[in-house]
């Protein structure tokens, strides 16, 4: 049994959501998110929290109910408070700057990356070694810092490129005479 999938979702006030057969749109201070969730859960939407059960019990049923009450709950907290992963550069001469909506980055190349902003994603320069990605959608916030951060992963002998804030490198020790 999914421990995760008996919880019940809490909506807070100020969030509105609304169930259309397998669809569920959840409307906050901060946007809209929808999202279909897969025929092998039913919805239930009771007083203040929105309950998921599986049809069948099957193994599928089971990874789907699971599933389905986290991305719900994540969008959720989507919605009321957002979403933000942190970036840092590491290294002589990488930097990042903001052009206009565009983030500009240079990262040791022989020129520079210019990174559009997707939809539902803003980008921060707080400093010129840090980058901030915030947004309403999880998935889409991890999934623009994971694309910055392919652009130039940490390496194992100087610790050099862009890496997740708080991450731990793992190094080698380099060559000996």
């Amino acid at each position: 049994m999914s421990r995760i999938g008996k919880k019940p979702v809490v909506i807070p006030s100020g969030v509105t959501l609304a169930v259309e057969g397998q669809t569920v749109n959840v409307k906050g201070p901060k946007g809209q998110l929808s999202w279909t969730v897969p025929d092998d859960v039913t919805i239930a939407q009771e007083t203040g929290q929105l309950t998921l059960a599986m049809r069948e019990d099957t193994a599928r049923a089971h990874a789907m109910w699971g599933l389905s009450r986290t991305l719900l709950s994540n969008m959720v907290t989507g919605v009321t408070e957002g979403y933000e992963r942190t970036l840092e550069l590491v290294g002589v001469g990488y930097r990042a700057a903001m052009k206009g909506q565009n983030l500009n980055l240079q990262l040791g190349y022989s020129h520079d990356i210019e990174m559009p902003a997707p939809t539902g994603v803003s980008f921060a320069v707080p400093k010129q070694t840090e980058i901030k990605i915030q947004g309403i959608d999880k998935q889409l916030v991890g999934e623009v810092a994971a694309r910055i951060r392919r652009l130039r992963p940490p390496e194992p002998y100087k610790g050099k490129g862009v890496r997740y804030a708080g991450e731990q490198v793992r190094r080698k020790e380099g060559k000996k005479k």
